[in-house]
């Protein structure tokens, strides 16, 4: 975490906007595009991710980045089972759906990684720093 400057130095960050863009190409591609409800709803929840990670790094405490880290982890939840709504509605096929659905998988492993090391890291934030 120390070598980390800015959110958008995070790989997690980095891995949710990729993802958001997918999603959002998707959106912009296929008929979900007239599924207003579902689309505003992935749109959302994609966007959340990387939005959570941001907020959290920049609250500049340890405990609060865990918080929002944790939200962000469910928003990648979030994405995945509505992405399997997209994919029963035949707004994508097979292959894509696995893509994503992987790619959501990744980074909530990563991210829950990542909570896993900061709760067992000594550093608080530079909220803390004398």
């Amino acid at each position: 975490m120390a070598s980390v400057k800015i959110f958008e130095d995070l790989e997690i960050w980095k891995l949710s906007r990729a993802l958001c863009n997918d999603i959002n190409f998707v959106a912009n591609n296929t008929e979900l595009r007239k599924d207003y409800k579902l689309y505003s709803q992935i749109d959302g929840s994609s966007g959340s991710v990387m939005d959570n990670i941001t907020e959290g790094f920049e609250r500049n405490e340890n405990k609060e980045f865990i918080q929002f880290l944790s939200i962000a982890k469910a928003s990648c939840g979030e994405t995945r089972s509505q992405l399997y709504r997209v994919f029963d509605r035949n707004y994508i096929n097979e292959k894509d759906f696995n893509k994503l659905k992987e790619q959501a998988l990744k980074l909530s492993k990563m991210i829950g990684g990542f909570i896993s090391y900061l709760q067992k890291s000594d550093f608080k934030g530079s909220k803390y720093k004398s």
